[in-house]
């Protein structure tokens, strides 16, 4: 049990938690690079690789994307060969998008090697009750972000006039 004050605990926690994240979209930058998309459309990737397949709409929705948004970024990756997308087997009208084995084989290129380490040195290191208080903290920190999203989407962007 630590000795320290927990004040100081909580304040190392939320200087540890920043340098996490900006280590995070650092190696995210450099991945979007390496597979010549934006952060955007990594993230669409991302969201494909954790399905098997997923409608625009829903792209659009989990992105906080417009319509034409979400075909713009379908068109790039499309034409990068990271996704297809073909019609949906239960209802003909609609389009369901899939991320393709090359997209999924770079993905895994890039980020395996980080998730095989970690496994191995971090997560290993921990007990079965340790790594459910740390996942319990990092699926509580999510849900505190994602509570807060719709509001810093709808606050004034710098630049834009208020009316």
């Amino acid at each position: 049990m630590s000795r320290e004050n927990p004040d100081r605990l909580r304040e190392r926690l939320g200087v540890e938690s920043q340098a996490h994240q900006s280590a995070v979209d650092a190696l995210d930058d450099a991945a979007a690079a390496c597979l010549g998309v934006n952060r955007t459309d990594l993230r669409c990737l991302e969201y494909l690789m954790q399905r098997e397949a997923a409608a625009p709409s829903e792209l659009g929705s989990a992105l906080g994307l417009t319509t034409g948004s979400v075909t713009a970024m379908l068109d790039r990756l499309e034409r990068l060969g990271y996704l297809t997308r073909s019609p949906d087997p239960t209802d003909r009208r609609k389009v369901v998008v899939r991320v393709t084995p090359d997209a999924t084989r770079r993905g895994r290129d890039i980020y395996g090697p980080i998730a095989e380490e970690g496994a191995r040195t971090i997560a290993a290191s921990y007990t079965a009750d340790e790594l459910e208080l740390i996942i319990g903290f990092l699926t509580g920190s999510r849900e505190l972000y994602e509570r807060h999203l719709d509001r810093v989407r709808g606050m004034p962007q710098a630049g834009r006039r208020v009316r």
